[in-house]
């Protein structure tokens, strides 16, 4: 028989109370641990609070080592083990301020904070028109879509795309008007609207079969984080739907189980290799699920992590049945393989221009490279891109002959290449492989469930006063 742990429900207006009585408290600690710096968050609880903690600190790019997470009821006291992408604390004042006052604000509901030169990389407001696309993926797919937004004389101001499993998801953040800052804005003609829309589908159908899932609609830019929504596109369009109970080929491992003798949770353990953003990854899945994560431990170590959950569903359940349990083991497999960089790095940075977009990709796609991922931006007058490209056969071994016809085409000086990232992202997920099978199998290893209560004792009894 199934049991149910339901929550006793709480009027919102004792819940703003409980929040004026006992404001949200940060501390940041660079004394604790000699190689990290501590992110401590003592406040009420509510659904989708561990994801926006999580955003605040992924989207500054930051590296989240550990997390011990303590939820359960009407509080939380969570705390993360962070440093910058070179492993280093967290001491800069700007930086230090930015964290404690978004993570404040994300608690109250608040969405007023002001982001200076610290903040996220890119940040799409209600300013611009939001496009979604998903299908499948194909070469040359960005490179069609932006160039019939240019021939339109759309702005593209911002764009995410990831593929996956064959199929493709992608946001563009669009804008019309003069070249003027001052008089370009989001598209708000009915009619023109609606002609961008049927323009985009044309290109998003072609190749397409009979049956084949496909989507092309207009959103609010504002409404959902960014990766957050491709998470959500992507769980939409199916894309899971191949990701099996357990990846052969040295993928990530999920293990499910109920635990009654510890509050009646099911505990999700998930082994993979470790890399940025996993964290925000994985908790997006769960939460888009409405699983409600009461406890948690996370590590990384030798460059595998591990992530053990203890969860209910939103309406008390736990994970019962083996639809269910495979389901959230697809989600979580996916979650942890979207982003996963396989292609050679191509970072630009040079003058924006409107078809901007259009030329980088027509380049890629005339040189025979197609984008697994791509995330650009603007800064001022600067655009900012990230893309990771193939070769014409899927390969993410590119040629030194084509790199270099890529640079001389968009501009040697605005183009990086991190020739590193396909060779060695190969050998890593080989080498991975086995270190999962080695990690799942637990051989006499100490289990992160029997550290986890342990840890959070310690963890609740250490908070110290916020800092200012």
């Amino acid at each position: 028989m199934e049991i149910c742990y339901r929550r006793p429900s709480v009027h919102p207006e004792f819940k703003l109370l409980i929040e004026r009585i006992h404001p949200p408290r940060v501390c940041i600690d660079n004394d604790a641990f000699p190689d990290c710096t501590l992110v401590k968050v003592d406040s009420a609880n509510k659904h989708g609070i561990l994801l926006e903690m999580v955003q605040v600190l992924t989207d500054l790019d930051l590296v989240i080592s550990k997390s011990y997470i303590s939820s359960d009821g009407g509080w939380l006291m969570d705390v993360f083990h962070v440093t910058d992408q070179s492993g280093k604390k967290i001491i800069e004042e700007s930086i230090i301020h930015y964290i404690t006052q978004a993570l404040c604000e994300s608690r109250r509901g608040i969405q007023s904070l002001k982001r200076g030169d610290v903040g996220p990389r890119f940040v799409f407001t209600e300013q611009t028109t939001a496009l979604e696309m998903t299908g499948t993926d194909r070469p040359g797919l960005m490179s069609e879509i932006s160039a019939v937004l240019a021939e339109m004389g759309c702005h593209i101001t911002g764009a995410v795309a990831w593929t996956h499993n064959a199929r493709a998801a992608c946001i563009l953040y669009v804008e019309e008007g003069e070249d003027d800052d001052a008089k370009r804005g989001p598209i708000r003609d009915p009619y023109r609207v609606a002609q961008i829309q049927a323009q985009l589908e044309n290109v998003v159908e072609a190749h397409h079969q009979n049956g084949q899932r496909r989507s092309m609609r207009i959103s609010d830019p504002g409404a959902t984080h960014a990766e957050r929504r491709l998470h959500q596109l992507m769980v939409a369009d199916g894309d899971f739907e191949q990701c099996g109970p357990r990846n052969e080929g040295g993928g990530a491992r999920v293990k499910i189980e109920n635990c009654k003798e510890k509050g009646g949770y099911s505990i999700v353990t998930v082994w993979c290799r470790d890399r940025p953003k996993l964290l925000f990854d994985t908790v997006c899945a769960l939460t888009d699920m409405r699983y409600v994560v009461s406890h948690a431990s996370i590590s990384s170590q030798d460059s595998m992590s591990v992530q053990e959950y203890y969860l209910r569903h939103e309406d008390g359940c736990t994970l019962n049945l083996e639809s269910e349990r495979n389901r959230v083991t697809q989600c979580l497999i996916a979650a942890t393989e979207r982003r996963a960089s396989h292609g050679l790095r191509l970072d630009i940075r040079t003058r924006n221009k409107r078809g901007l977009l259009s030329d980088v990709t027509r380049v890629f796609r005339e040189n025979g490279l197609s984008i697994s991922r791509a995330e650009i931006g603007t800064r001022g007058e600067s655009a900012i891109g990230t893309f990771y490209v193939k070769d014409a056969s899927g390969q993410s071994v590119v040629s030194k002959e084509t790199v270099e016809s890529v640079r001389r085409e968009i501009g040697s000086t605005a183009m990086v290449v991190h020739e590193s990232s396909s060779r060695s992202a190969l050998a890593a997920a080989a080498n991975g492989g086995e270190q999962v099978d080695k990690a799942a199998g637990g051989g006499g290893g100490v289990s992160l469930g029997s550290l986890l209560w342990a840890q959070l004792e310690r963890i609740s009894s250490n908070f110290r006063p916020i800092r200012s």
